[in-house]
């Protein structure tokens, strides 16, 4: 199994609208495109947060066919709407990882 993490570090002048746009927008449609099976968003704690509030954010494939086709297909245009929203108001890594058992 693989998980897409995309760890994100969010302005406080937007903090609790990003955290409904992930919950309702964002989120449902990276699921829609049925690459991914589960996912899990978690806030990170125990970090400074007087600049901002950091999240990651794991979507769960069963094989790296699905990732990629997540990137093909969705994947610029779904930042882009982020952007969009949101401009230069937050800051994302992703990273690609393999569970191992």
């Amino acid at each position: 199994m693989l998980i897409y993490n995309v760890t994100t570090k969010v302005d406080p002048s937007i903090h609790e609208a990003w955290v409904d746009w992930m919950k309702m927008v964002h989120i449902p449609a990276i699921m829609d495109t049925k690459c991914f099976i589960k996912f899990q968003f978690v806030k990170l704690l125990d970090l400074d947060e007087t600049d901002g509030f950091t999240y990651a954010t794991q979507y769960y494939c069963n094989q790296q066919a699905d990732y990629l086709q997540y990137m093909d297909q969705y994947a610029a245009f779904l930042r882009q709407e982020a952007m969009n929203t949101w401009g230069s108001q937050f800051a994302s890594f992703r990273s690609l990882m393999q569970v191992v058992h």
